[in-house]
């Protein structure tokens, strides 16, 4: 019950940057006051998530991983777990899980929300995770290392993303990069 008032706090206080960011807000607290179970992953047909876009220190690269069931280039993240007691540490839990990265900084702040379909979570389709997306920020010269999650795991430039990189990713991107310019 811990992670759900943590979220909702969260999510209430939050400022979205936009009115479609703030519809999605609405949508993921309406969900959370419908589902008792809304974080877990046992919520069907959707349910909470938490993300984190890693980036270098200094800020010049991205840690993105080419998720084995997608097969897409992807910020780190994944289902909440009955042991998380925040979302933002949620979300550094998967990204260090994904990343390797044992000493990742975190803004405790989500920068995006994001409502995607998934095609293999749960019995009943279609089905999505509400994303709650952050911001992480690795140690110089960390050195990452590959989960069994995935396929491939490395550094971009913020600006030489893997073609078919997704619009999302390139959307939390882009958020995080004025998130850390104005909050480094």
């Amino acid at each position: 019950m811990r992670l759900l008032d943590d979220t909702r706090e969260v999510l209430t206080a939050w400022a979205p940057l936009d009115d479609e960011q703030d519809r999605l807000r609405r949508v993921y607290l309406e969900h959370m006051s419908r589902y008792p179970d809304a974080m877990s992953r046992e919520c069907h047909p959707d349910h909470l998530t938490a993300s984190a876009i890693i980036f270098s220190a200094d800020h010049s690269r991205v840690l993105l991983t080419l998720h084995r069931i997608i097969k897409r280039w992807l910020q780190t993240g994944g289902h909440c777990e009955p042991d998380d007691a925040t979302l933002a540490g949620a979300a550094l839990r998967e990204a260090r899980e994904e990343g390797g990265i044992a000493d990742l900084a975190i803004d405790p702040f989500p920068v995006l929300l994001s409502r995607h379909e998934v095609p293999s979570c749960g019995p009943i389709r279609p089905s999505h995770h509400l994303d709650v997306q952050f911001v992480a920020v690795a140690p110089p010269d960390a050195q990452h290392v590959m989960s069994e999650e995935s396929d491939d795991l490395a550094w971009f430039g913020v600006d030489d993303l893997p073609d078919g990189t997704d619009q999302s990713v390139r959307e939390l991107i882009a958020a995080a990069r004025t998130r850390l310019r104005e909050n480094p």
